[in-house]
């Protein structure tokens, strides 16, 4: 196993990096532009490193591009939560509809790692009978997979980023013991426990990709807290300390700074490869087999962007879902000062949980469900929040004082699909001369009864544990998918439940873009089971000579 994405920085000469693993420095290997590689990879996040790490330990080439730097974390991330917004994807977006998004921080990457990177870690399962919703609970879509299957690589995942978590996981079917033994809990987690034992419902230490003791070269977790900046000690298993590392030492190059642009399509409707700006000019990349990993905004984009007369409204979109169906997982909250010192900023920002809403359907006047979890926002991010309740001046310098005594319980919950909340393209472009994301968003009645129903309920939370002057925060969302959606009929999907793509047998999708549904739980561990498991189905049709 590896244990550190550290690099030496590109030299002069545009070599590419050396990357740092428990045997050493390992010098990348560089396909030549010209040459024809088995696979190349758009974007390294949750499904492209993976996938990428994945198809190269099985024998194929491979080349990842990736729009943002790769960093060094030991020595290019900083305690200090403004330098870390070079972690963010903050390029210009339209948004609109009703309900307008706040796209970046809180739900988009732009680092090799993706939004890994900058995650909370949480890695948590899929309700089993979320895979069948439509089915078995008379809403969304179902998914085209089984959730045994999903199971047993759901297991690959946790064992693969070494995933700290309880003995027992109180939810769901028996599953096997987190390979690492969960995090103490601190101030803030322990607030949740006791509203949730007043309440009557379980809970428990959350499941989180951050190792609870060493790892090779990896230390523990120190608890800084500032997990959602970037960990600048190795002890979070990112993308970029796990996956990337085993891609390169099996072979696959990893291009950071290369934004694409354009997949190219041949006359017999095959895909040939990527264009993508790097170094100040585009370049080609001729591939066999295009893998697009960009998440729920670029992917569609890329996919719009890269229309032809073959395919006049964008790639893949026979059935004209391409960027319909965008689903963001709500994430409000409620906020309250106790009398004694949380200290909430100390560990993870997350260490407690709740899935009883995820679980129990009766007492629910919607369909889906929703997860709560303990808070530790850090100082500037809190500040923002109080500037969204009005504050300013003195009355925010106060709030502030009460900043070490404050606890918050925040949800991740389900929004249903909906094909009017879209991605299309604008008329405007960006910084590469690339038409801009139009992201158009609106909480159907379904979406905002989940949302009251989960305030109310957080709200007696922490009344039972003892907090006062509480309030609720309604205008937060996080976790982007959708707009790509696999399913077992072309007339209704963009891809099949191997992620490849209906219209052109030599593109595939691989991202939390796929989802048919959300549910109530952060995405990263779906996304990255999904992709061990086409890279698994992606080896066995070459075996059977289907991967043509």
């Amino acid at each position: 196993m590896l244990d550190d994405a550290l690099r030496h920085p590109r030299g002069k000469d545009g070599r590419a990096p050396d990357v740092f693993t428990r045997g050493g420095w390992l010098p990348m290997r560089e396909y030549p532009q010209h040459e024809e590689v088995d696979f190349v990879i758009v974007g390294t996040g949750a499904g492209g490193g993976t996938l990428a790490c994945r198809l190269a330990e099985k024998g194929f080439k491979v080349v990842a591009l990736d729009a943002g730097a790769w960093w060094r974390p030991l020595e290019e991330f900083a305690s200090d939560e403004a330098h870390q917004s070079k972690l963010y994807w903050t390029d210009e977006r339209i948004v609109d509809g009703d309900d307008p998004l706040v796209l970046g921080a809180n739900n988009s990457g732009k680092a090799v790692g993706g939004s890994t990177v900058h995650f909370a870690m949480v890695s948590l399962r899929f309700r089993p009978e979320w895979f069948k919703s439509r089915s078995l609970l008379g809403y969304g879509a179902d998914w085209p997979l089984d959730w045994r299957e999903m199971w047993r690589y759901y297991t690959y995942v946790e064992d693969a980023l070494k995933i700290s978590g309880p003995v027992r996981y109180p939810w769901g079917p028996k599953r096997p013991r987190y390979p690492y033994r969960a995090h103490e809990m601190n101030a803030a987690a322990l607030v949740l426990a006791k509203g949730a034992e007043a309440l009557g419902i379980g809970w428990s230490p959350t499941p989180l990709a951050t190792v609870s003791a060493p790892r090779g070269k990896a230390h523990p977790c120190i608890y800084r807290g500032f997990c959602v900046s970037g960990c600048a000690t190795n002890a979070k298993q990112s993308a970029l300390v796990t996956w990337i590392p085993r891609a390169v030492q099996a072979g696959a190059e990893i291009r950071d700074l290369s934004m694409a642009g354009r997949i190219d399509v041949n006359q017999s409707g095959r895909a040939t490869g990527v264009e993508y700006l790097r170094e100040g000019r585009w370049q080609f990349q001729r591939a066999r087999h295009v893998v697009v990993a960009g998440y729920a905004i670029e992917t569609p984009r890329l996919l719009l962007m890269s229309a032809n007369s073959r395919f006049p409204e964008g790639l893949a979109n026979s059935s004209g879902l391409v960027g319909k169906n965008l689903m963001v997982q709500s994430n409000q909250a409620v906020w309250g000062v106790l009398d004694d010192e949380i200290r909430w900023y100390k560990g993870p920002p997350s260490l407690s949980i709740t899935e009883h809403w995820n679980y129990t359907d009766t007492g629910k006047d919607f369909f889906g469900g929703y997860a709560y979890m303990s808070q530790g926002p850090l100082p500037v991010v809190w500040a923002q929040t109080q500037l969204g309740r009005g504050l300013w001046g003195q009355p925010l310098l106060d709030e502030m004082q009460m900043y070490n005594h404050q606890a918050g319980l925040k949800i991740v919950g389900e929004t249903l699909p909906q094909e009017r909340n879209r991605v299309t393209l604008a008329d405007e472009k960006d910084q590469y001369g690339l038409p801009i994301a139009r992201v158009t968003w609106r909480y159907c009645d379904n979406d905002r009864r989940l949302i009251a129903h989960a305030l109310g309920f957080m709200t007696q939370a922490l009344e039972a544990a003892g907090a006062r002057q509480i309030w609720a925060q309604h205008d937060d969302t996080c976790h982007l998918n959708g707009t790509a959606r696999m399913g077992d009929d072309r007339a209704v999907s963009v891809v099949n439940a191997d992620c490849r793509s209906w219209d052109i047998p030599n593109l595939w999708i691989c991202d939390g873009s796929v989802f048919p549904t959300v549910g109530g739980v952060n995405p990263s561990l779906t996304i990255q089971a999904i992709a061990c498991r086409t890279a698994d189905r992606i080896e066995t049709l070459a075996a059977r000579g289907e991967l043509s």
